[in-house]
C-alpha cells in the first residue's frame, strides 16, 4: 500500500518540478516574471496525464476520477465565489472605488508619518480588492511618486507596500486564498475573519510602529480629487460577511451598490456594467481553471492513498514534538502551507494542494475549521511575502526598478506576522468546534 500511495505523489511532484524548474531557468535568464512564464493551469496539464497513467485503468474510469475531482462540490463553490469577487473587484475599480480609498488616505497622512500611512492605505485597498497583486498594480506608480517626492528610500517604500497588499490577501474575505482556506477547511468565513484578524491586527499594529520609527518629516503629499462614497461599496461588503450574511449574496450586493454609486454619484456608465463584471471573470479564470484542476490530481492522489500517506508521515513527525495538547498538529499545517508555497510560488494554489491533508489533521486532532483556515491563510501568505520569485516582489522590483530581494527585506509585516501566529500557536491549546459550512 505504501508504495502505491508513494507513487501516487509523483504526479504532484512532477508539477511543482515544471513549474520551479521553470520559473528557476527563465529567472536566469532574466525574463521578467519569470516565474509566470510556465502559466500554474498549464504546468499541471503533464502531471495530470502521468496520473492518468499511473491509474493504469481504463481511459474512461479515469477520466471519471477527473470530473469527480473538479466537480468536487467544494471546489465548485468555491471557483463561483472567485466568479462573483471578481466581478466586484472589476466593477468597483472602474467606479472609482480604488482611487476613492487611497487619496483619502493620502489626504489625511500627517507628512511625519508616510511610510505607516502607506501601509494603511496598502491593507486598506488590498482588504477590500481581495488581491495583494491587483492593490501593488494600482498602488506602485502612486508609491514610486511618494518615494521621490518625498525623497523616501524607494526599497523601504515598496516593503511598505508589499506588507499591505499582503496584510489584505491575508484578512480580505474576497480573497482567494481566504475563499480557498473556508472552503477546503469547512469553515465559515466570518469566523475565519475573527480568528484571523486577533493574529493579524496585533501584527499590522507592531508594523505601523516599526515603519513609524523609520518615519521623518517629509513635504506634504499632493492628492487628486475623490469622492468618499467610493468606499461604501468596500465597506459594506467586509461588514455584512463579518455579520455573518451568506458570501453569494454579499458579492452581488456589492456589485450592485458599487455600480449605483459610481452611477449617481461618480462618472461611471451603467452601460459598461457587463463589460466591467466579464473583465472580472477573465481576471480570475486562471485561478478558477487551476483550482478545479489540482482538485483533479489530488482526487488521484487521494484514491490511491497518498494524501493518508502523506498525513500518516505528518503525524509520526509531530508526535515526537513534546507540545501540549494539539499544538504540533497546528504548527504541521502551518509548516505544509509555508513549504508548499515555497516550492510554487502561489499561495492559493499551496492552500488547495494542502487542503485535504490540514483537514485531515484538524479533525483528528479537535482542531477547529475557523483555526486551520487560518493557519493555511497566514502561513502561505507568509511566505509569499517573503520570496523573491513571487510575483509581488516581482511586480515590485520592477516598478521601483529593485531587486526583489530588495524589496522583501523590508517587508516587515510578513516577519512580524510569522512570530506572533507561531506565538499564538504555542501560547495555548485551541480548543475544538463543530465544523461551519
Amino acid at each position: 500500500m505504501n508504495t502505491g500511495a508513494k507513487r501516487s505523489l509523483l504526479p504532484l511532484l512532477l508539477f511543482v518540478l515544471l513549474f520551479l524548474g521553470s520559473g528557476l531557468y527563465f529567472q536566469s535568464q532574466n525574463v521578467e516574471y519569470a516565474f509566470y512564464q510556465l502559466p500554474g493551469h498549464v504546468a499541471i496539464l503533464p502531471a495530470l496525464i502521468l496520473a492518468v497513467w499511473l491509474h493504469r485503468a481504463p481511459l474512461t474510469q479515469s477520466i471519471d476520477v477527473i470530473i469527480k475531482g473538479a466537480g468536487n462540490s467544494n471546489i465548485i463553490t468555491m471557483c463561483l465565489i472567485y466568479l462573483l469577487a471578481g466581478a466586484f473587484a472589476s466593477v468597483a475599480t472602474a467606479s472609482g472605488g480604488v482611487d476613492a480609498v487611497v487619496n483619502a488616505g493620502l489626504s489625511i497622512i500627517p507628512p511625519a508619518f508616510i511610510l505607516p500611512g502607506l501601509f494603511i492605505i496598502a491593507a486598506l485597498v488590498s482588504t477590500a480588492m481581495g488581491t495583494s497583486m491587483g492593490t501593488i498594480g494600482a498602488l506602485a506608480p502612486i508609491a514610486v511618486g511618494i518615494a521621490n517626492q518625498a525623497e523616501l528610500n524607494p526599497a523601504v517604500v515598496a516593503g511598505v507596500l508589499l506588507s499591505g497588499a499582503m496584510f489584505g490577501d491575508n484578512l480580505s474575505i474576497i480573497s482567494d486564498t481566504t475563499i480557498a482556506a473556508t472552503r477546503t477547511q469547512g469553515a465559515n468565513m466570518a469566523d475565519k475573519f475573527k480568528e484571523n484578524i486577533k493574529i493579524a491586527l496585533p501584527a499590522a499594529l507592531l508594523t505601523i510602529l516599526a515603519y513609524g520609527l523609520l518615519s521623518s518629516d517629509s513635504p506634504q503629499i499632493s492628492t487628486e480629487a475623490y469622492n468618499w462614497t467610493g468606499i461604501l461599496p468596500y465597506a459594506a461588503i467586509l461588514v455584512l460577511a463579518v455579520l455573518g450574511l451568506n458570501v453569494f449574496v454579499v458579492l452581488l450586493l456589492g456589485i450592485v451598490l458599487a455600480a449605483l454609486q459610481g452611477s449617481l454619484l461618480a462618472d461611471y456608465a451603467m452601460s459598461n456594467l457587463g463589460k466591467d463584471i466579464a473583465t472580472g471573470f477573465a481576471n480570475v479564470q486562471e485561478i478558477f481553471l487551476l483550482a478545479m484542476l489540482v482538485s483533479s490530481l489530488s482526487e488521484f492522489i487521494r484514491q490511491q492513498g497518498g494524501l493518508q500517506w502523506i498525513s500518516n508521515q505528518i503525524q509520526s513527525v509531530t508526535a515526537k514534538l513534546r507540545l501540549a495538547g494539539n499544538k504540533a498538529q497546528q504548527l504541521a499545517i502551518a509548516a505544509l502551507a509555508f513549504i508548499s508555497n515555497l516550492c510554487i510560488a502561489n499561495n492559493t494554489v499551496a492552500i488547495v494542494l494542502t487542503g485535504d491533508v490540514s483537514r485531515n489533521l484538524a479533525q483528528q486532532h479537535q482542531i477547529s475549521p475557523r483555526r486551520s483556515a487560518s493557519l493555511l491563510d497566514i502561513f502561505a501568505c507568509i511566505s509569499q511575502g517573503l520570496v523573491p520569485y513571487g510575483a509581488q516582489a516581482l511586480l515590485l522590483g520592477a516598478s521601483f526598478g529593485l531587486s526583489p530581494w530588495q524589496v522583501i527585506t523590508h517587508n516587515y509585516y510578513c516577519l512580524i506576522l510569522l512570530l506572533v501566529a507561531l506565538g499564538v500557536v504555542l501560547a495555548r491549546r485551541q480548543p475544538s468546534q463543530a465544523v461551519s459550512g
